[in-house]
């Protein structure tokens, strides 16, 4: 077997870890096809990676020209300990206010851990004011857990 085969996660792994995060490294594809790097915290739609942002922020005027997305989510300070899992999409736009603090309430439970709904709420509702979503439909994912190395 190959390093990269042994390496690699299982879909349930990849699951697993992606609801142990909170937070991802986003690129878009800026106008003059410079990469876009942002960190951004992430909710999980069955599955999928979902965010939100201000709808005139640079990430979302290149989302609205090319759809295309690499979500990074990563672990580990030494070699050994490295994970990580690698999701290219396409960031399907959500513009419906409702599914817009729908979202918005999957990122904010992320960022505040414990916090009840209840008091999550008033941020949603003043933030998601001028805000939009994404859902990420994923192409191809790659995960990598380096403590299988040893």
């Amino acid at each position: 077997m190959n390093q990269r085969a042994r390496i690699a996660m299982s879909d349930d792994d990849v699951t697993a870890f992606l609801e142990s995060s909170r937070k991802l490294q986003l690129a878009t594809i800026n106008p003059d096809g410079m990469p876009h790097l942002v960190t951004m915290f992430y909710g999980l739609d069955e599955g999928r990676i979902t965010f939100w942002t201000y709808a005139k922020s640079q990430k979302a005027r290149n989302l609205a020209r090319d759809p295309r997305v690499s979500c990074l989510v990563e672990t580990g300070d030494d070699y050994g300990e490295l994970r990580g899992v690698l999701v290219y999409g396409k960031a399907e736009l959500v513009d419906d206010r409702d599914r817009v603090m729908e979202v918005g309430l999957l990122v904010a439970r992320r960022m505040t851990p414990g916090v009840p709904d209840e008091l999550l709420l008033p941020y949603v509702e003043q933030t998601g004011r001028k805000r939009v979503a994404y859902v990420v439909e994923p192409t191809k994912v790659v995960s990598w857990d380096h403590r299988r190395l040893t």
